[in-house]
């Protein structure tokens, strides 16, 4: 057969999300999106403080607002709600994806995440150093914290603009120092930037923390006993002069993230097809309750907030904080002043020297890689970006300064470091390009290691005109759902298909995915692979050594031929090869099909296969049923 390939130009921006975990898809796009309504909260506040209205602005933010309830009330002008309160639920959601990402996502594979954690270290340090070798004293020096945060929504937003056409690997990289920002930048604001604290106040919310993690412990899936909890938090934050920002990161961190368990998702489907027969109130909401219990509280709060904090929160705030009147001379006497140079050297020069020197010099000393596909001018390029404090470095001027003036100038530094920083990258990401070729930082979309029928295992002629490799271990519980799904395919093609299964073992979370694939290859070493592959995948939780043995002697094998097999790891560099073909072609999780020689990206049941096979180009696709 001669697979026609798809060539990396054709890949388009549905494809390049597929890269991605499904929850950080959505994380990436909005924070993307949100960029261009910040961009536009930010000219409203700077064109609303310029104008006729000006006295408006201020008059604005400084109207008080309170909440009453019987005796107890809570009374702050319109801009501490949106500082102290609304701005809290960006840092909870900030917390919610960390926690996430901590239990199920990037962070919990350790070689990918030393270097961003270097980087994102190191990306704090120089900046704070460098805004204090040009204010080290006095009321400025205390705005050091001005220059450590990175605004995740303008890093992605401008990442998108200028930065490689496919960036995805990239902005994974950047994603993930940030976390190191997001949690420093906040324990800064709460520590540094506190005011007299009431000791009892912060007992309280201290005690609010402990029954936050006692009902993660206790595994409370209902989302209100964590939102009461944690809205008593705030308060006792508040009262006790601790900044409110840090109890909001400290409650996103403590909501539990988990991913989807085989009993609890097979319960919600049976309780769904009995809704379905029985359409009564108090069935539909046994199985609605059963769908809340498959789904972590994590993930479902982030389902709801996310596009509220990028959509509304994040913009307010910037519409609340970003003017600064520049009339009367107040642009020419900042760019004079040494603190707004000092915000403009720490974020631009620091971030830069900070973030990129300390991934390459990382990488350089072998304390972890790159990602694949990223090269190092991209990383500078990504560093560059990192510049744009904006959010965090607007929420720190408020509160690190008293003086009008101060704040005006420090501000005038941020917005200009936006400008300066976005230039840089742009620069840095076109002569990465030019000089070094780097034009994509994305994972590969092409099949590794072509289909040989002398060494895959194949289903299906081995000459047929369409091709579907599978990546998958025996012990995750989508790819029986899947293999399934595949069975359909080539019921539905016939000799028109082959289908080829490849191991992509994760140790990491299947413990017994290496011992079934070696009893697999045990099993195919006696010309009995496919029947062992059925038994695999029909008995995905039963895969200890005893259970292999059996599933061998039901098949009629020499067992003890079998056990020696696996014993003496005769499979384990074939296993091998596998996955780091797996790896190679960008498959990241199981399963991951490819089409040809081309990366699937969507659901994998059936119809989803069927219809990205007629849309391969193979010379008779005409003729396909």
């Amino acid at each position: 057969m001669k697979v026609i390939p798809l060539s990396l130009q054709q890949t388009n921006g549905r494809q390049l999300a597929g890269q991605l975990s499904g929850p950080l898809r959505h994380f990436l796009a909005t924070e993307s999106g949100s960029a261009l309504v910040l961009v536009v909260a930010t000219a409203v506040a700077l064109l609303w403080t310029n104008s006729p209205w000006s006295a408006g602005y201020t008059a604005t933010w400084e109207t008080a607002a309170s909440i009453h309830l019987g005796t107890l009330g809570l009374e702050m002008s319109i801009g501490h709600w949106i500082s102290d309160g609304l701005m809290v639920l960006f840092f909870f959601v900030i917390g919610l994806e960390v926690r996430r990402d901590l239990a199920i996502g990037e962070l919990t594979d350790t070689r990918r995440v030393v270097l961003p954690l270097l980087a994102g270290f190191a990306g704090m340090l120089v900046p704070a150093l460098l805004y204090l070798l040009i204010a080290p004293s006095g009321e400025a020096g205390a705005g050091w914290g001005v220059v450590i945060g990175t605004d995740t929504a303008f890093l992605l937003g401008t990442l998108a603009l200028v930065g490689p056409s496919i960036s995805t690997q990239l902005r994974v990289f950047l994603l993930t120092l940030t976390v190191v920002d997001d949690i420093v930048a906040v324990s800064v604001i709460g520590v540094f930037y506190a005011h007299s604290i009431d000791m009892v106040a912060l007992a309280v919310a201290l005690a609010g923390v402990v029954v936050l993690v006692l009902l993660s412990r206790f595994g409370v899936w209902r989302m209100w006993p964590y939102v009461l909890t944690t809205l008593l938090v705030w308060l006792a934050t508040i009262a006790s002069g601790v900044h409110a920002s840090i109890a909001g990161m400290v409650c996103g961190l403590l909501i539990p993230a988990f991913s989807p368990r085989r009993e609890v998702v097979k319960d919600a489907a049976i309780r769904f097809r009995a809704f379905r027969q029985s359409p009564l109130p108090e069935v539909g909401r046994s199985a609605r309750d059963a769908v809340a219990r498959a789904v972590s509280v994590n993930e479902r709060m982030q389902l709801v907030l996310h596009p509220w904090t990028g959509y509304v929160v994040v913009p307010l705030f910037a519409l609340a904080n970003a003017g600064v009147d520049l009339r009367g001379g107040v642009f020419v006497e900042a760019l004079t002043s040494p603190l707004t140079w000092a915000v403009v050297l720490g974020l631009v020069v620091g971030k830069f020297v900070g973030i990129g020197g300390g991934a390459l010099a990382g990488a350089r000393l072998r304390m972890g890689r790159l990602p694949q596909g990223v090269g190092p001018g991209q990383v500078l390029g990504g560093a560059a970006l990192s510049g744009i404090g904006f959010t965090v470095s607007l929420l720190i001027i408020g509160l690190a300064f008293e003086s009008a003036q101060l704040r005006a100038e420090a501000t005038i530094g941020v917005l200009l470091s936006l400008v300066i920083a976005t230039a840089l990258g742009w620069v840095t990401f076109q002569l990465a390009a030019r000089w070094h070729g780097e034009t994509s930082a994305g994972l590969p979309t092409v099949l590794s290691r072509p289909v040989d029928p002398e060494r895959d295992h194949i289903i299906g002629p081995v000459d047929a005109p369409l091709t579907v490799v599978e990546y998958a271990d025996f012990e995750c519980p989508f790819c029986a759902k899947a293999t399934g799904a595949s069975r359909e395919v080539r019921e539905h093609y016939g000799d028109r298909v082959r289908y080829v299964f490849r191991h992509l073992t994760l140790p990491e979370v299947h413990p017994h995915a290496e011992l079934a694939a070696a009893a697999a290859e045990a099993a195919g070493a006696q010309g009995k692979f496919w029947e062992m592959h059925n038994q695999l995948f029909l008995h995905s939780d039963e895969l200890e050594l005893q259970d292999l043995a059996g599933y061998a002697g039901l098949l009629g094998l020499d067992v003890e031929e079998f056990l020696r097999d696996i014993d003496e790891q005769r499979h384990a560099a074939r296993i091998r090869e596998d996955v780091a073909s797996a790896e190679a072609s960008g498959a990241r999780g199981t399963p991951t099909f490819f089409i040809g020689s081309q990366r699937h990206v969507g659901p994998w049941d059936a119809r989803s296969l069927i219809e990205a096979l007629d849309a391969v180009p193979v010379p008779d696709a005409a003729q396909l049923p």
